[in-house]
């Protein structure tokens, strides 16, 4: 299980950073706004949004924009405490299968927030993605 449990204070910042960031959203055609924030083990929070492209494939979702501010910021070294996902519409938003292999990637247990259908919920990434793919 999650040993890498999070404060009221730490979830609390992770929405409010994440809900920030889907104002800077770019979603042109699907309308549908994702923000998203990632603590890291040493305490920085990165955010980041939904950036869409005419090109549909080439779309890079809001999790996947957090994650990799942090590596920039961080290196290579970057681990994810946590991470919390939200949308404009405050409908259910777990994280899609690229975006829970590219946080498992940088913190199995870490602690994921999101919009559940029965609210907001919480769990380990390795709960969203068991058995993740590793090389080697």
């Amino acid at each position: 299980m999650n040993n890498l449990r999070i404060s009221d204070s730490d979830r609390s910042q992770l929405l409010v950073a994440a809900r920030q960031a889907v104002r800077q959203a770019y979603a042109p055609y699907s309308q549908f706004r994702v923000g998203a924030a990632v603590l890291t083990q040493r305490g920085n929070v990165f955010a980041g949004c939904n950036v869409e492209n005419a090109s549909y494939g080439l779309t890079i979702c809001a999790e996947r924009v957090a994650i990799c501010s942090a590596v920039a910021a961080e290196g290579e070294g970057m681990e994810i405490r946590a991470i919390a996902v939200v949308n404009q519409r405050e409908v259910p938003c777990s994280p899609c299968g690229a975006c829970r292999q590219f946080i498992w990637e940088f913190g199995a247990e870490a602690t994921v927030i999101f919009q559940g259908r029965e609210g907001v919920k919480e769990m380990p990434a390795a709960a969203l993605l068991p058995e993740g793919f590793r090389l080697g």
